[in-house]
Parts: structure tokens; C-alpha cells; sequence
């Protein structure tokens, strides 16, 4: 592929970036990176992941409760640390941190992910399994509610197809 630039030599670098939503791609040789100023790999100048993260975690969002504002008088009752450390270190000291910095986290990871709820792929291997567990669970909720509603027909054939895929489960 050839510098979108110049034309002239093989596009050595690929960026993408996202801009206002949108998505842009360019295809340039490393001397027409330089002068556009781009940020080169490798290169003395550029900043670490870990300063990527810091920038990230100096986020303060607007609407914040005065906790999460002030997160340098917050500690973990478990292992001490505070979310300044956590902001500095790049991981948390335990897992009782997720309950306590989670009003400092929600916002974060809405920003970076779009959600603070993970709504990823499931491996195949454990896929099936999970899907079924998801489906038995619909059900029993479905047929508790028709039993609430004395529909004891319908609340009897959902028990039944529960039965069915718990037996597939263990089968």
C-alpha cells in the first residue's frame, strides 16, 4: 500500500483514530508521519500506557457525589490503599477495592466502555452451559410469575421444559 500523502513511498504506519464518534484511517510512510507531527512507535517522546491510564483516571465527572471527589480521603479497610495509589499503581491492592472505589469507577468505565455492565462474548467451550443456565433461569422467573397469576397449567409445562434442560445440563 502506498503513503496516502505522498504517494511515493510504502505506507509504513497505520493509524486510526476516532474523532467525534467518527472513524478515521491513514496509510502513511514514516517522513509524512513526521511532518503531520504524528506520535511515532517507538519513538523517545511518546507516552506509556501508564500515563494513557493516569489521564484516564484523572477523570472527574461533573455530577460526582463529594466522595468520590475527594479520593485521597478514602481508604480501603482491607489493605490501605487509597484511589490516588490505585491511580498511580494501575491495579487495585484487593478485591474489596471494587466495592469501595466503585462510585470513582462507574464513571470511568461508562467512559471508556460505554457501560458499566459487561456484555461480552462467552467462550464456546463454556457457552452452552452458560446459555442453558441463562435460559432455566428465564423460566423459573417466567413460571414463579404464572404462578403468582394461578396459571398453574402454563407455571406446570414451564417446570417441565426446566426439567428438560436441567437433565440436559447434567446428561
Amino acid at each position: 500500500m502506498q503513503c496516502q500523502d505522498c504517494g511515493k513511498r510504502p505506507a509504513s504506519l497505520h493509524f486510526t483514530k476516532f474523532v467525534n464518534g467518527e472513524k478515521t484511517e491513514l496509510h502513511i510512510c514514516e517522513p509524512c508521519a513526521r511532518e503531520k507531527g504524528e506520535q511515532l512507535p517507538g519513538a523517545g517522546s511518546g507516552f506509556s500506557i501508564h500515563n494513557l491510564l493516569s489521564g484516564i483516571l484523572d477523570f472527574e465527572p461533573s455530577n460526582a457525589s463529594p466522595l468520590a471527589q475527594q479520593p485521597a480521603t478514602v481508604k480501603c479497610e482491607c489493605c490501605g490503599m487509597t484511589f490516588a495509589q490505585f491511580s498511580k499503581l494501575g491495579r487495585f491492592g484487593c478485591s474489596n477495592c471494587y466495592k469501595i472505589f466503585s462510585e470513582r469507577l462507574d464513571p470511568l468505565l461508562k467512559r471508556v466502555h460505554g457501560s458499566t455492565v459487561h456484555v461480552g462474548k462467552v467462550p464456546k467451550r463454556a457457552g452452552g452451559h452458560l446459555k442453558t443456565k441463562r435460559e432455566i433461569d428465564r423460566l423459573k422467573k417466567e413460571m414463579r410469575g404464572r404462578i403468582e397469576r394461578e396459571d398453574f397449567e402454563s407455571a406446570a409445562q414451564l417446570r417441565d421444559r426446566i426439567r428438560e434442560l436441567e437433565n440436559e445440563m447434567s446428561g
